[in-house]
């Protein structure tokens, strides 16, 4: 599976052609489905928000508004209450999985719970998170940015990736978010770690792992 591991969306024309390279083919061509389970996970999370997620109407962090071919809703936490005749198909089928922030604890929890992290080493989609969608596929996110606990506990994640990332890297609404307090962060997780900003982005295809940016990053080992 391919990844596009984002901060705050396809932000800039340097992600956008990430985008469309790993795609293959035009967004106008392409299938998509969108994830919105993790924002139910934080306190700010909600109706509204996977609403403005689901709808594209995120102007700060552009994901389904991009103009797919067609664009589904695949909500994790109904997935346990239907068959999966119902949803599994339309999964292999799309072309991407757009996957929106929020706790990534949480959407841990669903992936897992839903038999959708079981399915991802067989699907051929491109998975594009935003934010916790993007820190999900990593070993562990540290317990700073865990606000919802699982009844597993801790802060582990998928492990789909060797590194962790820090996103929102010096983001003018969270002052906590700033060089120094993410370096801090980064000392006490046992891999290698990617402070990224908004405009910054993690491409991984083919074993190889890439940094997109039009913005500043940093890569910080143990």
């Amino acid at each position: 599976m391919k990844l596009l591991l984002t901060s705050g969306g396809i932000r800039n024309p340097s992600i956008h052609r990430a985008l469309v390279d790993l795609l293959g083919k035009p967004i106008a061509e392409s299938s998509a489905l969108c994830i919105p389970t993790a924002g139910y996970g934080q306190p700010q999370g909600g109706p509204a928000s996977a609403w403005r997620f689901v709808s594209g109407n995120q102007p700060n962090c552009p994901m389904t508004g991009l103009g797919w071919k067609s664009l589904g809703v695949l909500e994790l936490t109904a997935l346990p209450s239907i068959d999966e005749d119902r949803w599994v198909p339309q999964l292999r089928a799309a072309d991407v999985l757009l996957v929106n922030g929020g706790d990534a604890a949480y959407l841990c929890h669903w992936m897992r719970r839903s038999g959708l992290a079981d399915l991802l080493p067989t699907l051929g989609s491109l998975w594009v998170g935003l934010s916790a969608g993007s820190m999900v596929m990593t070993p562990s996110i540290g317990e700073d940015f865990v606000s919802w606990h699982s009844p597993e506990g801790g802060d582990r994640t998928l492990g789909l990736v060797d590194f962790s990332i820090f996103p929102h890297l010096d983001h003018e609404m969270l002052p906590d978010n700033c060089m120094a307090e993410a370096e801090k962060w980064a000392a006490k997780m046992p891999q290698p770690s990617y402070l990224i900003d908004d405009e910054t982005a993690i491409r991984v295809a083919d074993g190889t792992t890439e940094v997109i940016s039009e913005g500043h990053w940093k890569l910080v080992t143990p």
